[in-house]
């Protein structure tokens, strides 16, 4: 039996000098797999990636402050794992600013 934990992915310290730390703008590192490779490389990636990176600029940008507000619930399972649901919010000294 084999588990694969996506959320190891990128995390390697040989590879990158801060590994557990997100950084959106970090490159190098081996290429990934999460959208094919070759013959099978999915037709959509450019139109997701652009999606993406539009999304969390603009959220960036609207929101400088952005943070997490209260606790963080964990899902359970082996097979997706991360939060069950991550609430944010501006803290109140960000919105009187």
């Amino acid at each position: 039996m084999l588990l694969l934990y996506l959320a190891g992915a990128g995390r390697d310290p040989a590879a990158f000098d801060d590994p557990d730390r997100f950084d959106v703008s970090r490159t190098g590192g081996a290429e990934h797999l999460a959208f094919s490779a070759g013959v099978h490389y999915c037709l959509g990636a450019p139109l997701a990636r652009t999606e993406a990176v539009t999304a969390v600029r603009r959220l960036a940008e609207r929101f400088p402050r952005l943070e997490r507000a209260g606790r963080l619930r964990r899902r359970r399972g082996t097979v997706i794992r991360g939060p069950v649901e991550l609430v944010v919010g501006q803290p109140a000294r960000a919105l009187a600013a």
